[in-house]
C-alpha cells in the first residue's frame, strides 16, 4: 500500500544590509537512482530575479546553479518533493558470485571505475584499533555489512551538531558521538580501508508514525517527521550501490531519499555559495504532510469514509433505476481435466487433443441440466494475439419461459465428426435451400480460396519441401497450404446465398454479389467459410 507525502524544505538567509550574492549550487533534488518514486518536484527561489541552470555533477547528481544579478537582503530556497512511500525490501538484490563473501577483490575494470570511492584519506590510532577488531574471516557479504553497520551504531552516539563541516573519523571515535554526517563519513572510510568502495550520501529522511503501536520494541516517531540526513552507500558487484545508515544500524529503505552521492562530503553539501561580508540570520523548516493514503490492514477506511462510499453507491443505484439500466453479472470459470491436469493443453496452450471433446461433453451436461430444449451452437470465439487461429466458442441458448428452441437433438452435428459430405453435397444442399426459399438457382454462388495468396506461399517454400504434403509437426500454415493445393485452387470450397427479408412481400430475397474478382474469393484462413467472406469488398448498398 502507498502513502504519498509532500516534503517541504525551506531555507532562509536574512542579511543586515544589501549584499552581492555569488553563484549558488543547490543539491536538493532527488538523485536519479533513488528507489523512492518522486511524483513531483518544485523549487522556488528568492530573489525572484535570478538565472537557474539545471545540470548534473561528475557523479550524476542533479544540481541547480543559480546566478543573482542584483544585491538583496534576503535569500530563500523553498523546495517541495512529492514522493510515494512504497515499502520495498532493502535486501532485494543479487550479488555477483565472486563478491558473495567478504573479503573479495573487485575485477580490474570495476576497480578502475571505482577509484575515487576507494581513496583512503583518514587514519589515527583509534581508527586503526577499530579496524583491527573487524573479523577477517570469510563470511557472507550481507552479514558482514550488517555486522559493521550495527557495531558502528552501538559505538557512536547520535547527536545534533550545528557546526559546519564533518568531523574526522578519529575525532568521532574519540568523542564516541557525532552527527549523522560524522557517522556516515566514518563508515565510508572504514569500508574503504576494508577494500569496499563507498560514498557519502546527503538526502532526506522521512519517518512516518506507525498505524499501530509496536508489540515489542520501540514504535517509532510520535508524529510524522523529515529532515536532512546523511548515510553511506557501498558498491556491491551485481547489486550496485547499497545504502547503510550507521545512525540506526539499518540498511537504507524507502524513508531514505538521496539528494547527492559523492566520494567526499564537501561535494554533497545541500547548498554552497557565498555573499559579501554581513550579519546573517539563518532559519530553516522541514515538514512532511500525507496527501494520499490507500486503505490498508493497519489503517482501513474510517466510518466517515464508509458513509461517503455508501452514499455514492446509493446515488449510482438511483441513477440506474431512473434510467432503466439493468445490471447482470458474467463469469469466466476455468476448467481443467481431472485426469490430465499437468499437460500443456490445460496450462499454456489454447488447444489440445482432448480439450474440445471434453468441452463438448461439459456443454451437453450443462444443457441437460439447465436447458434440455435449448439450442447448441458451435462457433468461433476470441482470437488472441500470437495465436494462429481463433479459439472456438460453444454456446447453449434457451428461453426463460421454457419454450423449446430445438427439439430434434439428433440433427445437430457433432464437433470434428466426418459425415462423408463433400463440396458436391454442399452444392446440392445450397440449391435445395434456395428452391425451398423461393430463390433463383443463380443466387447460389461458389466461393473459392485465394489462388494468388496460396501460389505466393507455395513459391516461398524451400525447393526441397513438397507443398502438397504436410504432417502435424509442420504448423498450421503448412498444413493449410497442403490442404488447399491438394483440393485444387479452382475448386469451390463451398457455396454462399446472400439473404435479406422482404418485409413488403413477407418472404426472402437475394441477389448476386458483384465483386471486382468476378467471383467470391475467401479470406485465407482455417475458420468456417462464413467467417471468411470478403464483406469489405462488396459495393455499398443502394436503396
Amino acid at each position: 500500500m502507498t502513502i504519498r507525502v509532500a516534503i517541504r524544505h525551506k531555507t532562509v538567509y536574512e542579511f543586515d544590509r544589501p549584499v552581492n550574492i555569488s553563484p549558488h549550487v543547490l543539491r536538493l533534488r532527488p538523485a536519479p537512482h533513488s528507489r523512492t518514486p518522486t511524483r513531483g518536484y518544485t523549487l522556488k527561489v528568492h530573489p525572484e530575479k535570478h538565472f537557474i541552470n539545471w545540470q548534473q555533477d561528475p557523479f550524476g547528481n542533479y544540481q541547480a546553479r543559480l546566478v543573482f544579478p542584483d544585491k538583496a537582503t534576503r535569500l530563500e530556497f523553498d523546495v517541495e518533493v512529492i514522493s510515494e512511500m512504497t515499502a520495498y525490501n532493502p535486501f532485494d538484490f543479487f550479488v555477483e558470485d565472486y563478491a558473495k563473501r567478504f573479503p573479495f577483490e573487485y575485477d580490474t575494470q570495476t576497480k578502475r571505475e571505482l577509484e575515487p570511492y576507494l581513496e583512503c584519506t583518514e587514519s589515527g590510532a583509534l581508527f586503526a584499533d577499530w579496524l583491527a577488531a573487524v573479523p577477517k574471516r570469510s563470511m557472507p557479504i550481507i552479514d558482514f555489512l550488517v555486522l559493521i553497520n550495527q557495531r558502528l551504531e552501538r559505538d557512536i552516539e547520535y547527536t545534533l551538531r550545528f557546526e559546519p563541516g564533518v568531523q574526522t573519523p578519529e575525532k568521532t571515535l574519540s568523542l564516541a558521538k557525532g552527527s549523522c554526517r560524522d557517522s556516515a563519513w566514518l563508515l565510508v572510510q572504514l569500508l574503504r580501508h576494508l577494500g569496499l568502495a563507498s560514498r557519502f550520501v546527503s538526502g532526506y529522511l522521512v519517518q512516518l508514525t506507525a498505524d499501530q503501536p509496536s508489540l515489542d520494541g520501540p514504535s517509532g516517531p510520535a508524529e510524522d517527521f523529515t529532515d536532512l540526513h546523511a548515510w553511506t552507500e557501498v558498491y556491491l558487484p551485481g547489486a550496485g550501490w547499497v545504502g547503510l545508515d550507521p545512525t540506526s544500524g539499518l540498511f537504507a529503505n524507502e524513508s531514505h531519499i538521496p539528494l547527492a552521492c559523492t566520494p567526499d562530503p564537501i561535494s554533497a553539501a545541500p547548498i554552497t555559495g557565498a555573499t559579501d561580508k554581513c550579519e546573517v540570520t539563518f532559519s530553516y523548516q522541514n515538514t512532511v504532510d500525507r496527501i494520499l493514503e490507500d486503505p490498508r490492514v493497519t489503517k482501513p477506511y474510517t466510518e466517515e469514509q464508509w458513509r461517503d462510499i455508501f452514499a455514492l453507491g446509493q446515488k449510482v443505484d438511483s441513477e440506474f433505476v431512473s434510467n432503466d439500466v439493468r445490471l447482470t453479472m458474467g463469469g469466466e470459470p476455468t476448467f481443467v481435466s481431472i485426469d490430465d491436469m499437468d499437460s500443456a493443453q490445460w496450462n499454456t496452450e489454447a488447444l489440445g487433443e482432448e480439450k474440445l471433446k471434453l468441452a463438448k461433453d461439459l456443454l451437453l451436461r450443462l444443457r441437460d441440466r439447465f436447458a434440455p430444449q435449448g439450442l447448441l451452437h458451435y462457433g468461433q470465439g476470441k482470437w488472441y494475439p500470437g495465436e494462429e487461429i481463433p479459439r472456438w466458442a460453444l454456446g447453449c441458448f434457451w428461453r426463460k419461459d421454457g419454450e423449446s428452441l430445438w427439439q430434434r437433438q439428433e440433427l445437430l452435428a457433432q464437433i470434428n465428426h466426418d459425415y462423408g459430405f463433400d463440396v458436391a453435397s454442399a452444392r446440392e444442399f445450397a440449391s435445395a435451400l434456395a428452391d425451398k426459399l423461393g430463390l433463383l438457382a443463380e443466387y447460389v454462388q461458389p466461393a473459392f480460396e485465394d489462388a494468388l495468396y496460396y501460389v505466393w506461399k507455395e513459391q516461398s517454400l524451400p525447393t526441397e519441401i513438397d507443398p502438397y504434403e504436410a504432417d502435424i509437426n509442420d504448423g498450421l500454415e503448412r498444413m493449410r497450404l497442403a490442404r488447399v493445393l491438394s483440393q485444387g485452387l479452382d475448386t469451390a470450397t463451398g457455396f454462399v446465398i446472400p439473404l435479406a427479408w422482404n418485409y413488403s412481400k413477407q418472404g426472402w430475397m437475394s441477389s448476386r454479389w458483384e465483386l471486382r474478382a468476378g467471383r467470391v474469393i475467401l479470406i485465407p484462413g482455417d475458420s468456417p467459410m462464413g467467417l471468411r467472406l470478403p464483406l469489405d469488398a462488396l459495393p455499398p448498398p443502394t436503396d
